[in-house]
């Protein structure tokens, strides 16, 4: 199986809202870059690439983790980020039941990621 694949399984096999919160974010950062690359990585992590990681997902018992590996460095001005603020470099999004995916938002903040990834690959 293909990273997309595996990605499409674990979104089957979690059968409560972790699920379809992942669904649901995996289709805002599919849409804001058609040029994105979907990994497989970490023991069972969804990655998403362009021009190095992006982001991933990490299912937790109780969210939803979505980690921008760059994350310290991007601009945040509509406040995605919850969590892991006081890290140097990883900061993340946790969503729980019933939190709602700010879709314009998570756009933008996954374009910021990718052109800090392109303006890091260039320098």
């Amino acid at each position: 199986m293909n990273a997309s694949e595996k990605i499409d399984q674990l979104i089957a096999e979690l059968n409560d809202w972790r699920g379809q919160t992942l669904a649901d974010i995996r289709k805002v950062i599919l849409e804001a870059d058609p040029e994105i690359i979907e990994e497989w990585k970490w023991m069972g992590n969804p990655v998403w690439s362009h021009s190095g990681i992006v982001c991933l997902a990490v299912i937790c018992k109780d969210k939803v983790k979505l980690t921008f590996q760059e994350g310290a460095s991007l601009s945040d001005p509509d406040k995605l980020f919850n969590n892991g603020l006081n890290g140097k470099k990883w900061r993340t999004t946790d969503y729980f039941k019933d939190d709602k995916i700010k879709e314009h938002e998570l756009k933008n903040l996954v374009h910021t990621a990718i052109n800090y990834n392109l303006t890091k690959k260039s320098t």
